[in-house]
C-alpha cells in the first residue's frame, strides 16, 4: 500500500480515534484510584439521595449503606479498566494492521469494539440508568453528572460508528 494514501489516513484516523479513548480511560481511571474517598463519596451521595430536591415519593430507592457504595464503585472502576486494557490492546491491534488487506485490518478492531461497548454500558447503565433515573441524580444539587456521562456516551457511540461503518479499504 502506498504511504498516503486516503484508506491509510482513513485507518490511522480511526487508530486515533481509538487512542483518545484509551486516554479518557487513562485518565479516568487514574483519577478513580488517586482520589478514590472522594468520588466514594460522590458516588455515595447520588446512591443515599442525600442532597436531592424535588424528589420525596423516590427516596424509598435511597441506599445508605457504605459497603453498597464502595462495591457500587467498584463495578464502575474495574468496568473502566476492562474498556482502557481493551482500547489499548485494540490500538495495538489496529497499528500493527494499518497496511493489511482489508480482512486482517477489520479483525485487528475487535478489542476496539469490546472497548466502545464496554464503555457505553459504563455510562448508559451504571450512570444514566442506575445513577440518575433510578437515584434521581439530576436533582441532585451538587453530584449531578447527567451530563459528562451522556457526552462520553456520545463519543463511545462516534467511536464504534465511525470504527465500523467508514469503509477502509
Amino acid at each position: 500500500m502506498n504511504n498516503f494514501t486516503t484508506t491509510l489516513v482513513i485507518r490511522r484516523s480511526k487508530l486515533l480515534v481509538v487512542l483518545i479513548a484509551f486516554l479518557f480511560g487513562f485518565t479516568t481511571s487514574i483519577n478513580n484510584f488517586t482520589d478514590y474517598a472522594a468520588y466514594t463519596e460522590y458516588i455515595g451521595r447520588i446512591i443515599s439521595m442525600s442532597d436531592t430536591t424535588g424528589n420525596d415519593s423516590r427516596l424509598y430507592r435511597a441506599v445508605t449503606r457504605p459497603l453498597f457504595h464502595h462495591r457500587f464503585y467498584w463495578a464502575i472502576i474495574t468496568l473502566e479498566v476492562i474498556f482502557t486494557i481493551s482500547f489499548l490492546v485494540g490500538a495495538y491491534q489496529i497499528y500493527r494492521k494499518l497496511a493489511a488487506p482489508r480482512s486482517e485490518f477489520h479483525e485487528a478492531k475487535k478489542f476496539a469494539i469490546i472497548g466502545f461497548s464496554s464503555a457505553i454500558f459504563v455510562y448508559q447503565v451504571l450512570y444514566v440508568i442506575i445513577l440518575n433515573e433510578w437515584f434521581d441524580m439530576e436533582s441532585s444539587v451538587n453530584r449531578n453528572a447527567f451530563y459528562w456521562a451522556r457526552s462520553n456516551i456520545e463519543y463511545m457511540f462516534f467511536g464504534l460508528i465511525y470504527l465500523l461503518a467508514v469503509k477502509d479499504n
